[in-house]
């Protein structure tokens, strides 16, 4: 049972999101009204080294109104590989560079109203450089044992959904 998408309005055009309201037709015959949010959708990495610390970016996260503690991630250009972005993320949030690179998951954050999706990989074989985060962008590079933000996951103190993800599959492969 499908809903079907009898006509898109675009209501705004912002520098990241476009909102449209879509008229839709639900199973039952009904019509009814969706906000939906276009995204260019993105990309992030979960970079643990050889001792399994995990190399973060806390950053303040005004629409919720504090600041967290993320996997590194940014959206993707226009044309861009999702590979490609997450290690430009990686380079330009961390400093790092990585040998090692594997495709966990791609997922939609908020499927019901937003059409991003986010492709999350495993990065290991890291090396050091110079991050060079975007000039609108405060980031400070934090480092912790998966195991450790495994439990800070299991015990709800991190709340960033593609982190959820990441460490939740990272700690799978790499601990069991």
């Amino acid at each position: 049972m499908r809903e079907k998408v009898l006509h898109k309005t675009r209501r705004f055009d912002g520098k990241v999101v476009t909102l449209e309201h879509w008229l839709i037709e639900k199973p039952d015959g009904k019509q009814g009204v969706y906000e939906v949010l276009l995204h260019p959708g993105a990309s992030a990495c979960i970079p643990v080294d050889e001792e399994g610390n995990v190399y973060l970016v806390r950053q303040d996260r005004i629409a919720i109104g504090r600041d967290t503690l993320e996997i590194p991630a940014g959206k993707l250009e226009p044309g861009e590989d999702p590979l490609e972005a997450a290690k430009r993320e990686l380079e330009e949030e961390t400093g790092l560079s990585a040998n090692n690179w594997k495709h966990l998951v791609s997922q939609y954050p908020a499927a019901a109203y937003d059409q991003e999706i986010v492709h999350i990989y495993l990065a290991t074989g890291l090396h050091r450089g110079t991050a060079h985060p975007d000039e609108d962008e405060w980031v400070s590079v934090e480092v912790q044992p998966l195991e450790q933000l495994f439990r800070r996951v299991m015990n709800g103190e991190l709340q960033d959904s593609k982190t959820v993800t990441a460490i939740l599959m990272a700690h799978s492969l790499l601990c069991s």
